[in-house]
């Protein structure tokens, strides 16, 4: 299988970075001042949540999304939470908040949009940091969602017959997976089915030695999940790629220490208009070949 078009390798000065070796690190540097202005001089002017409910046309079932943004700038940090997980209060508590103290939160994805804010701010996504934008259409929700999709797993470039342990179900991306002839082990937090009637399991790290790759939800960064996929990607020399709209800056820090690619959707997302709109792309799937 040939490399996708739209991606790139990000900048070897990146590639060596230390912060690579866990997100704490991560955290711990820009804490240091290490990684651009010091987090205690910067304010976040605004925060908010975003609540959607959705069925598109044709599918059986639906789903919620609640995410967390805040804004430092003009970049917005976001981190995905289950809806009514946040308490109330909480986008008040971090308008006029400094950055450091956010990171320090003792809500973990408030210290990640707060990361993540910090990092939008500070390495936007631009060819000069190693993202490569990809052109998402104008169209409905279900198209737009479909599009993306395969940008997503174009990033795999696994051949047939391959599995994918899928964590955070999205129904498009397994209807890609499907269309390739992959396999795959649907994995989410809160179970059910998938459209095809599939089970869903819950327990990501059950499944992880059944399966040739991974591709997750930057949601795990929210969740606490995501440190043991990338440490399973490190040991085994798996696949692992990213879609994140929580933590969009964050996780291409990770590139070359176990995370494989990412698909990057910073705020505004595709679910929020039917304009034409732009996701950004890390990571080349040559080192799949």
């Amino acid at each position: 299988m040939s490399a996708p078009t739209g991606t790139a390798t990000a900048p070897a000065a990146r590639e060596e970075a230390p912060e690579r070796d866990c997100p704490d690190a991560l955290v711990a540097r820009v804490l240091a001042g290490e990684l651009g202005p010091d987090p205690r001089t910067l304010r976040i002017t605004m925060a908010f949540t975003t609540r959607q409910a959705v069925r598109h046309d044709g599918r059986r079932g639906g789903y919620r999304n609640e995410v967390l943004g805040l804004r430092l700038g003009s970049a917005v940090g976001s981190c995905a939470v289950e809806p009514g997980e946040l308490p109330d209060g909480t986008a008040d508590d971090c308008v006029g908040a400094d950055v450091a103290g956010l990171l320090r939160h003792p809500l973990r994805p408030v210290a990640v949009a707060a990361l993540d804010a910090y990092l939008m701010h500070t390495t936007p996504h631009t060819p000069e940091n190693g993202a490569v934008p990809h052109a998402l259409p104008a169209g409905s929700s279900l198209e737009r969602s479909r599009a993306r999709a395969v940008a997503v797993t174009d990033l795999l470039a696994l051949p047939p017959g391959r599995t994918v342990l899928v964590v955070g179900v999205v129904n498009s991306l397994l209807e890609q997976l499907r269309s390739r002839g992959l396999r795959y082990v649907a994995c989410d937090l809160k179970g059910g089915t998938t459209e095809w009637g599939e089970p869903v399991v819950t327990d990501a790290l059950a499944e992880l030695d059944r399966c040739d790759a991974v591709l997750a939800s930057g949601m795990t960064l929210g969740n606490g999940t995501f440190e043991p996929l990338r440490a399973h990607a490190l040991r085994t020399g798996k696949r692992l790629v990213m879609f994140a709209q929580t933590g969009s800056a964050v996780l291409p820090r990770f590139l070359g220490a176990g995370v494989s690619a990412v698909c990057a959707e910073p705020y505004p997302f595709f679910w929020l208009d039917g304009g034409p709109g732009v996701i950004h792309r890390y990571g080349s799937a040559e080192a799949a070949q």
